[in-house]
């Protein structure tokens, strides 16, 4: 029997026992003119073509690899559901489909989706019957829809300098879950170390008790109760014992929830963030973020990781190499990343696909904001996520609206965390100041903070890539990107002739946020080559260009701006 392609359970923060996998061969075929649903093939008895889910049709795992541009795809796939599993309800999930997915179950339609990064869910109880179901998934993707954020992916026929391999259709994890007929919707997460306990908030189907239980290493230390008559209940969950989530440890509590016959089994992180003047401190404590840019492409996968153990060593490799955390950065990564950076005590800042939407457009912010509030919410209970960045690089003026529409959103959605309007060069209403900056000799690079570097009055010197600045903290959160063994592919910079001169320009440039009183983090460009653009601190394949001890050696030092 041929095995199924990361059969994991795609999210270990929201998880029941009565779930399927449905990943695994899936009839498909392309849609080059868009015009399968007139053609009928939305009831379709059969697909010509197969694909490995959950990968995209332009990776090799899919055993496809088709890369040119594919307006449309069809999905095809047979169930079988029992009569005891129609007890209940019945929800189809998948993590992520790029960009506009519609769905019928047995001729019938089912639900539909826009969105290509985020996670969405129907219930199909009603649709479904005993024995034998047809599943058929359409997704439609024009990468060049400026109404469409897309990332990385390159809007030219080939690759090219910071723009990748697409990716259409089903990228992640596809399952059914089988509740009872009163259950758990979700649940939100408010950590309070400071009191000892869990603030949570939950939204549930039907009427009765909610009981929450958290454990620490096995052992019970708390649990509550709360009655509700509507869709949502409140509680706080007392511990009896505190333990803290730390920078490069992690630490999390495990958490049951019960409400009636259904059960979730969850976690949680205890820790605080706080902005303090230019100082980012994490359970009180001043924490130098020592981020690097992760991208999230895979050789064989694109968007897909191969596999579970590769999402978590790509947040190891980093680790070996001195960096804390990462900028996760054109692409909301899946919950199961996230998993490992909770598990592991790596910091990240959630981000979105916004490239190749024109943020000018009303259309455009009709498209972006409900997406965006999905990765927010979605994303929100991660203690490892400890700041938002929904835009990057969006240095125009005539965005401004725009921006700051989407940033205030945010901070309702969560007004817990700092959100960064957009990261690099222009900003509106932001509580973090980030600059990029891809200068390549120290010297240089460290005349363009002189000017910020222990001045009391906070001001800030007014150049063409410093706008706006209000005398919030700040980080460079893009700088080096240093190529190396480039040949036909794409850095920053002109690229070192020797590898010692790649070390002293790394060292010199990360010197100089480190030593600098007013920076709280650095973010280095980047973790791993992607494609054609070659300046990783690892290759495409996760290989070491050098000793991940030098960079560590780097990196870990002291900041002067740390406790």
């Amino acid at each position: 029997m041929q095995s199924i392609p990361r059969p994991e359970h795609p999210n270990p923060q929201w998880q029941r026992g009565n779930w399927r996998s449905l990943n695994g061969e899936w009839e498909f075929d392309f849609d080059f003119g868009n015009s399968g649903q007139a053609r009928g093939l939305h009831r379709a008895e059969q697909l010509p073509l197969r694909i490995q889910v959950p990968f995209c049709p332009e990776s090799k795992l899919s055993g496809i690899g088709f890369t040119d541009f594919i307006p449309a795809v069809w999905y095809r796939r047979e169930v079988e559901i029992s009569a005891a599993e129609l007890q209940g309800r019945v929800r189809l999930h998948f993590g992520a489909v790029d960009y506009d997915a519609r769905l019928w179950v047995n001729g019938k339609e089912a639900g539909r989706h826009t969105g290509g990064y985020t996670s969405f869910s129907f219930d199909v109880t009603a649709k479904l019957r005993p024995g034998k179901n047809v599943i058929i998934l359409n997704a439609q993707d024009d990468t060049r829809d400026p109404l469409a954020p897309t990332g990385k992916q390159s809007e030219e026929y080939h690759s090219h300098t910071c723009f990748y391999t697409r990716t259409t259709g089903i990228w992640q994890t596809v399952w059914l879950e089988f509740t009872p007929k009163s259950y758990i919707v979700d649940a939100k997460f408010r950590p309070d170390p400071e009191n000892g306990c869990l603030h949570l908030c939950a939204c549930v189907e039907g009427q009765g008790s909610l009981t929450a239980k958290a454990f620490w290493e096995g052992r019970e230390v708390g649990c509550a109760t709360a009655k509700t008559s509507g869709n949502a209940v409140r509680l706080t969950l007392p511990l009896s014992e505190t333990h803290l989530w730390e920078v490069g440890k992690g630490g999390l509590y495990n958490l049951e929830l019960t409400y009636g016959e259904d059960t979730v089994r969850s976690y949680f992180g205890l820790r605080s963030l706080l902005l303090d003047g230019h100082t980012f401190r994490i359970n009180g404590k001043s924490v130098f973020q020592r981020l690097v840019l992760d991208q999230g492409f895979y050789p064989d996968g694109i968007y897909t990781a191969p596999t579970a153990e590769a999402l978590e060593n790509d947040i190891s490799l980093s680790m070996a190499a001195g960096f804390n955390g990462a900028r996760l950065h054109q692409k909301v990564f899946e919950p199961l990343f996230l998993y490992y950076a909770d598990k592991l005590g790596y910091l990240c800042w959630g981000e979105f696909a916004d490239w190749g939407m024109d943020n000018r457009s009303p259309e455009a912010l009709h498209k972006f904001l409900p997406q965006w509030a999905e990765a927010v919410q979605r994303d929100i209970n991660h203690p490892a996520i400890v700041g938002w960045c929904p835009h990057n690089e969006t240095a125009n003026t005539q965005y401004d609206d725009t921006i700051r529409l989407v940033y205030e959103m945010t901070k309702r959605l969560d007004p817990d965390r700092p959100c960064i309007d957009t990261s690099g060069y222009h900003h509106t209403d932001t509580d973090v100041f980030c600059v990029h900056d891809y200068a390549q000799d120290p010297a240089e690079f460290a005349a363009h903070y002189a000017y910020f570097k222990g001045r009391k009055d906070d001001a800030f010197h007014q150049s063409d890539w410093h706008w706006g600045y209000k005398g919030q903290a700040m980080f460079v959160s893009e700088y080096g990107g240093i190529g190396w063994a480039t040949g036909d592919g794409w850095g920053y910079g002109n690229a070192p002739k020797t590898e010692e001169e790649f070390k002293a320009r790394y060292k010199g440039l990360t010197d100089v946020l480190l030593d600098h009183p007013h920076m709280f983090a650095f973010c280095y460009t980047q973790l791993t080559d992607v494609e054609q653009e070659r300046n990783g601190v690892y290759t495409y394949d996760r290989q070491a260009k050098f000793d991940p001890a030098f960079f560590k050696a780097v990196n870990a030092r002291k900041a002067v701006i740390e406790d």
